[in-house]
């Protein structure tokens, strides 16, 4: 007798594409820093700070990240309280490691040697059911810079409103 039951599983070419969903931008970094590469790395949390990403708690604009012993890691980023958390919940601004190919943390450590080349969080996204940060390799604008950038902005929307 065949079986009755529906085949659920579906064949691998048929898979569900990975969507992006953004959770938070650091907005305030493009503004202050000239951003010449980004990056994407996956970063190692706990439980409940899922749950408060899922949320939307998270506050990148004074986060960095650094190089220590070979690690990547991200720094003074906030990730707020899970509510339902009670005892097991973390700490909001803990230290988080960052995942990242060998080689591509070599060419950040060479990158880091320039004068005034800081690493800073850009956004933090869901990419299918993984999260994910890009940082980028971002060097400080002086005050004319961070002018000319709102100048070619507010031109660039007057083109667009056709004024």
């Amino acid at each position: 007798m065949p079986n009755s039951r529906p085949a659920t599983s579906k064949a691998p070419s048929e898979a569900k594409p990975k969507t992006r969903k953004s959770i938070a931008e650091n907005k305030r970094a493009r503004h202050e820093y000239l951003i010449t590469q980004d990056l994407e790395c996956g970063i190692m949390l706990t439980g409940t700070e899922v749950k408060s990403l899922r949320d939307g708690k998270v506050q990148l604009s004074d986060g960095f990240a650094r190089i220590d012993k070979g690690e990547l890691w991200l720094e003074n980023v906030h990730i707020g309280h899970y509510k339902q958390g009670n005892i097991f919940n973390h700490e909001e601004k803990r230290t988080r490691k960052l995942l990242v190919h060998s080689k591509e943390l070599i060419k950040l450590q060479d990158k880091l040697k320039d004068q005034g080349v800081t690493l800073v969080p850009l956004a933090i996204y869901f990419f299918g059911n993984k999260i994910k940060v890009q940082i980028g390799v971002a060097k400080g604008k002086k005050i004319h810079d961070k002018r000319e950038s709102i100048k070619a902005r507010d031109v660039k929307r007057d083109m667009m409103r056709g004024e």
